[in-house]
């Protein structure tokens, strides 16, 4: 993670400056990377946890390609949220390159291929092999298209990306593998994790102060982030090594040790970049909730690994609370700024923001049990509601936008 720090470029004006490409004539829903995959992955996780927690509870029956809570496990860390990176990633990498993004056909394609994963993971295919094969191979082909766009520019200094999503491309297919053997996937999941940690740290850990830079800018407070130091490459560099840690020893007290030491230092880096003189404008004070989300993530699981509370708990502060407050921060900012709105959080807005951090908070914090009960048949429901409630709304408010040609065009 060392190296030249990935930079983030943000303008003054109500959308983002892009490179200037061939005029696109085919539906404008194809015509950048985040219009289908945001409002897929949306529709996607507004079905997919509320579907878990009543075959949690017992009222309804699955017959998945794999056990209900691999199932649930598997499709929240490599079909939701890859949708959600796939939509970022192609959206961001053409103006970090200059390079015409992915649209059209092969658009189609791409997303046609997430789809038949969800649907290859749900049903009981008559080929467990051919249905791993076919959800395995969307991620594998996401780090061929970054590594591509990042040769093809000579954009070295994106390599921490693509060499991110490759291991994540890795972990998935290393969970079919497991899966498919009736074993532990304990080991894939935690090397997806830690992927996420280390993508919500280094990515988030430059939109948000990126963001707050430019909003304070235009309200002329002279009270700027700090910028990029020797303290953010550390704080990077520890979560590096504490997920590292995790991988090999779960359990270890050193390893809660060094989560404590990364949670502190990003702590202290996010009290650096002044988000809370934000809070006027929710669309960019969501960012800096999101990343004291992540903050949280890695003292929880510090805790977890010293015992203070249970591991899930722990490991929900990250997957509900920072991937949750984080997707749909970059979600609602990128939807408005690339279709040529201002870029401004109406009040539905902040609504999707309340429920998802409300579900977030009641998920990471209800009770552990092993077998459900009412209390935790409760709970779960309430957080279930919040949670994919956000997204739902998010697939009512911005689905008409991002169906729709961009306002500048």
């Amino acid at each position: 993670m060392s190296g030249k720090p990935i930079e983030i470029r943000v303008s003054q004006s109500t959308a983002p400056e892009e490179p200037s490409f061939p005029r696109y004539e085919g539906p404008a829903f194809f015509s950048y990377g985040f219009r289908p995959f945001f409002l897929g992955a949306a529709l996607f996780a507004g079905a997919a946890v509320p579907a878990w927690v009543l075959i949690f509870g017992g009222a309804i029956d699955s017959n998945f390609l794999y056990a209900p809570r691999e199932w649930h496990v598997h499709e929240m860390l490599f079909g939701f949220l890859p949708a959600v990176m796939t939509g970022f990633l192609l959206t961001a990498i053409p103006n970090w390159t200059g390079r015409v993004p992915l649209r059209g056909a092969p658009l189609v394609w791409l997303w046609g291929l997430w789809l038949a994963g969800r649907l290859m993971v749900a049903v009981s295919a008559p080929t467990p092999v051919v249905a791993a094969v076919i959800d395995g191979s969307f991620l594998i082909l996401l780090a061929a298209l970054v590594w591509r766009e990042i040769a093809a520019a000579g954009s070295w200094d994106r390599s921490p990306i693509g060499l991110l999503i490759s291991l994540y491309a890795g972990a998935n297919v290393l969970f079919h593998v497991l899966a498919l053997r009736d074993t532990s996937t304990d080991v894939s999941e935690r090397v997806a994790l830690s992927v996420i940690l280390l993508l919500l740290t280094v990515i988030g850990g430059r939109v948000t102060p990126a963001f707050t830079a430019e909003y304070l800018a235009e309200k002329h407070i002279t009270a700027p982030p700090s910028p990029f130091s020797r303290l953010d490459g550390l704080s990077m560099i520890l979560v590096l090594i504490a997920a590292l840690a995790w991988i090999v020893q779960p359990e270890g007290h050193a390893t809660g040790a060094l989560f404590l030491g990364a949670g502190v230092a990003n702590l202290v880096r996010l009290s650096r970049w002044r988000g809370w003189l934000a809070w006027r404008e929710p669309l960019v004070f969501i960012l800096t909730v999101g990343y004291g989300w992540v903050v949280l993530s890695l003292l929880a699981l510090g805790g977890a690994n010293l015992g203070v509370l249970p591991a899930a708990n722990a490991v929900h502060v990250l997957t509900t609370g920072a991937v949750g407050a984080m997707t749909l921060a970059v979600m609602t900012r990128a939807s408005l700024g690339h279709t040529g709105r201002l870029r401004h959080a109406g009040v539905l807005t902040v609504v999707i923001y309340v429920l998802v951090n409300l579900g977030a908070i009641l998920r990471a914090f209800a009770p552990a049990a092993d077998a459900p009960n009412e209390m935790t048949n409760l709970l779960l429901g309430f957080a279930a509601l919040g949670w994919s409630g956000a997204y739902l709304l998010f697939a009512l408010v911005y689905g008409p936008i991002l169906v729709r040609p961009s306002l500048d065009e």
